[in-house]
């Protein structure tokens, strides 16, 4: 057997989700096929020395853009230098518009594709966005064939007349982004979307979370028991948003992306939180990049700016240090939230996502003490620009294995084949997402009273047109025959002298400032003056 299809990870520390433990790992033909200490191995193969590092599960990106059409234009991460189609991936879909043919379309790929997650969008208006009516069908349909419904949820309406209003300002810069989508317009469209899901028994994954406000939202829903997942980006927890207001133009336009990241430098902080406690579910990228010239398409309109950053490189190392490094995060929440969980929510554990016998070999050997500085000088991404541009990241990978094959050695690329990805398919109706609705819809399906049929009259409706009534001479002739006073001679305050047109009752008797009230309604008064 080829040495290069087998390969020793020894004495490392291997970490997964709920656990850690010091272990080598043996690795044969694209599987991990055993795991334990001093492993005894006939034969040749490749050994990895991972001593005083971590052996953890390969990261999956939930949330990437590569070669997305934008603005005329298309994203410079293709599909081989983001290098999806050089590790294994699968899709979600995106739902754009609604009618009868898209949901049969829907129910063929979860059959026929292996998909089993649909995005739609909340913003976007004219381009993508879809009414609630729409998302609640989709939404119903998703909890039919089994797949996850995800939602890009701003509220489009408020943007598309917010942006209108500021270029007529003339805000056109890149700060007017995140003037017209401010965290309302988020907060606002994330509980509608769990307010249509929950309506409609469906789980849901907001993608992406980038304000507190929106965090809130799905972390009170979590914790009123509604099935809800939220994935902030990477993007949203390593920078803020004050780099839209920077005097550079090209630099601000660099930070564009919707929802957008947040002018309050508490947000990425706060969002690791939110993700530490369980509240966040996944961490993606989003990434979806645009080179400087391409940007420029907006020099005069924010709106025409190419929407997207980085992140898809950067990502692990940028939790490690804003997480784990920081303290608000261990190594196992580590794993969880940068590969296990996603496995789970997507249908893919556990032959992804943790480090097991039997599990695809896609593993991580980290070097946790290790440093590297980020830039668009030395990352290996077509874009041009690196919004962590400058950051010193605690946590390095020293060794990547792909399908079993090591295509990072000593933290340098060694061997990255074009097309060696392999599609992965997801069977629908993951038990993470959807045991518990399953037990739910058992318990609370709807039921009809049990009544005896109506069997009195019913008025006829007649089918021709009815006069108006005439609502002023009535109040005029209530006016008319309502009394006045009451047995004392005084106003009666128990009458209404309510009109909508304004008027009073007594309006034609004059002011009696020096009368004394020796009875009024209720009762004679005992005071005496």
């Amino acid at each position: 057997m080829a040495a290069q299809n087998r390969v020793l990870i020894q004495g490392g520390r291997v970490v997964n989700d709920d656990h850690s433990f010091n272990a080598d790992v043996y690795v044969e033909d694209g599987v991990i096929s055993q795991i334990g200490i001093n492993l005894q191995l006939p034969g040749e193969f490749k050994v990895i020395d991972a001593k005083e590092k971590l052996v953890i599960p390969g990261g999956i990106d939930t949330h990437t853009h590569m070669q997305m059409p934008s603005m005329g234009t298309v994203a410079v991460d293709d599909f081989c230098t983001g290098t999806k189609v050089c590790c294994d991936y699968s899709f979600h879909m995106a739902v754009t518009w609604w009618n009868d043919k898209v949901g049969e379309e829907m129910e063929t790929i979860v059959k026929e594709r292996g998909v089993n997650s649909f995005k739609m969008f909340m913003a976007y208006k004219d381009v993508m966005m879809l009414t609630d009516a729409e998302i609640y069908q989709v939404f119903c349909l998703c909890k039919e064939i089994g797949g996850l419904a995800q939602v890009h949820a701003e509220n489009g309406n408020l943007i598309d007349e917010c942006s209108k209003k500021l270029i007529a300002m003339g805000i056109t810069g890149p700060e007017g982004n995140a003037m017209c989508r401010p965290e309302e317009v988020e907060r606002e469209a994330t509980n509608r979307a769990v307010t249509i899901a929950n309506m409609a028994g469906c789980p849901l994954y907001v993608v992406p979370v980038m304000s507190r406000a929106a965090g809130d939202v799905v972390s009170t829903a979590r914790k009123e028991g509604k099935v809800v997942f939220g994935e902030p980006i990477v993007a949203g927890l390593g920078v803020d948003g004050t780099n839209q207001w920077d005097k550079d133009w090209r630099h601000a336009a660099g930070y564009v992306m919707g929802p957008p990241l947040r002018p309050d430098t508490s947000t990425p902080g706060y969002l690791m939180d939110l993700l530490a406690n369980g509240d966040l579910t996944c961490v993606g990228s989003d990434n979806c990049t645009f080179n400087a010239n391409q940007k420029a398409l907006g020099k005069d309109d924010f709106r025409k700016i190419p929407s997207g950053v980085n992140g898809v490189e950067d990502r692990m190392s940028i939790v490690w240090e804003k997480g784990v490094h920081s303290g608000k995060l261990d190594e196992n929440k580590f794993v969880a939230v940068t590969s296990t969980n996603a496995a789970k929510v997507f249908n893919l554990y556990p032959r992804k996502g943790r480090i097991a016998v039997g599990s695809d070999a896609d593993i991580v050997v980290w070097d946790p003490q290790a440093t590297r500085k980020i830039s668009a000088s030395t990352h290996h991404q077509a874009v041009d620009f690196n919004i962590f541009e400058g950051q010193l990241c605690h946590g390095v990978p020293v060794y990547v294995l792909s399908q079993g094959k090591v295509v990072v050695e000593d933290g340098g690329l060694v061997m990255v084949t074009q097309g060696a990805g392999k599609y992965i398919p997801r069977m629908p109706f993951s038990d993470y997402v959807y045991k518990r609705i399953k037990v739910r819809d058992g318990l609370n399906q709807p039921k009809a009273v049990e009544r005896e049929p109506y069997k009195g009259p019913v008025i006829e409706l007649n089918a021709e047109p009815q006069e108006p009534r005439r609502v002023a001479s009535s109040v005029a002739a209530e006016f008319e025959n309502r009394p006045i006073s009451s047995r004392h001679g005084h106003r009666d305050l128990h009458a209404s002298g309510f009109s909508l047109s304004g008027r009073q009752i007594d309006d034609n008797r004059g002011n009696t400032p020096q009368t004394r009230v020796l009875s009024p309604p209720g009762g004679a008064s005992s005071i005496q003056f």
